[in-house]
């Protein structure tokens, strides 16, 4: 648990990765399209600090004890949940898949909780194969990637009927959290793909859902968040703020932060910190210590509290996945006054906002 300044920080790092992006993993013929991925991943990977850097055989498969010590031992994180991501057209046996992540979660109990995936235009097959994933693994959410090639097509979007009726079957197995990527492109992948405008429809129909929203729609910001103030159950994943916009673009980080605060409100952002395209340790310790600059143009968005800053880094997500959160994390452990706040007890800000 981190602890700066006589306050403890429970980290939840709600969207980590596992890959194998190995040469020896890449599909023949389609070699410039694995290369071309794991290239633009490298690009982001660029944007942290100078000292973070990896050289790119590295990063292309890192092992269980790189993962460990990056992650929970250096890395400040208590609970880490893997989201799986597939690209089979690529990577012959998946680039993040859910069998991968699945044998290290079961090696690490109650360190890391794993999530599945499904895909609409899989059909029967499909469903059969989510109902047999979750009763395996027990997962409560998945990651959607509308802009995953498969045989000739080139994404899919949360309003076909089809995805409904996954979506249905994902509320049946009480899989309660769904994870969209609607946010910056990676090479070959269409940006429009992930455009953020289908989850709305989604998030209408399906109440009892919550739809987390990875790289906040980036860089459509205004976009995601005129949908997600009107949306009660979608959330704002920051996997991509963080890492990519805190060190690099700190004025922009500054600006979407704003607007995610004014918005859609400190209850309703996670942190991600989309290990390994980055570590978490400077991506933790960073938000912190970060406070909204002074200058004009930032004068008229919300500042962050401590609280803020303790919701935002694990007990928003905790809140969603169950997770117990120690009494000494909890709001108010550390202050004068003020009962400490217990697991999965509603959060409420004064944000603009409608809160879940």
């Amino acid at each position: 648990m981190y602890e700066k300044d006589g306050e403890k920080y429970f980290v939840v790092d709600s969207h980590s990765h596992f890959w194998d992006a190995s040469e020896e993993n890449w599909v023949p013929g389609a070699e410039q399209y694995a290369k071309g991925w794991i290239d633009c991943f490298y690009g982001y990977h660029k944007l942290g600090p100078p000292e973070t850097h990896w050289d790119w055989n590295h990063y292309l498969k890192v092992t269980e004890e790189d993962f460990v010590r990056d992650v929970f031992d250096e890395g400040h994180v208590d609970v880490a949940i893997f989201q799986s991501t597939y690209l089979k057209e690529w990577y012959k046996d998946g680039f993040n898949t859910l069998e991968r992540n699945g044998a290290l979660a079961e090696r690490y109990p109650g360190k890391l909780l794993v999530n599945g995936r499904w895909d609409p235009r899989e059909g029967d097959a499909g469903i059969k194969q989510l109902e047999e994933d979750h009763k395996r693994y027990n997962f409560t959410g998945v990651k959607l990637y509308t802009a995953e090639w498969r045989q000739g097509s080139r994404g899919w979007t949360l309003r076909d009927p089809e995805a409904f009726r996954f979506l249905e079957k994902s509320q049946e197995l009480g899989i309660k959290n769904i994870h969209v990527h609607k946010g910056p492109t990676i090479w070959p992948l269409d940006k429009d793909a992930f455009d953020v405008r289908d989850v709305d429809t989604a998030a209408t129909s399906f109440q009892g859902l919550n739809f987390i929203v990875e790289h906040v729609g980036l860089p459509r910001i205004e976009d995601f968040c005129f949908m997600a103030v009107q949306e009660p159950n979608v959330y704002a994943g920051l996997s991509v703020v963080v890492g990519g916009l805190m060190y690099a673009r700190p004025k922009f980080f500054a600006k979407v932060m704003g607007e995610l605060l004014f918005w859609v409100g400190e209850d309703k952002m996670l942190y991600g910190g989309d290990y390994n395209i980055w570590t978490p340790k400077w991506q933790v310790e960073g938000l912190v210590d970060w406070q909204m600059p002074d200058e004009d143009q930032f004068s008229d968005y919300p500042r962050l509290t401590t609280d803020s800053k303790k919701k935002i880094l694990g007990l928003n997500a905790a809140r969603l996945y169950d997770i117990p959160v120690p009494a000494e994390a909890q709001l108010g452990a550390n202050t004068a006054t003020g009962d400490a706040e217990a697991p999965g007890e509603e959060l409420v800000t004064g944000s603009a906002g409608t809160q879940a």
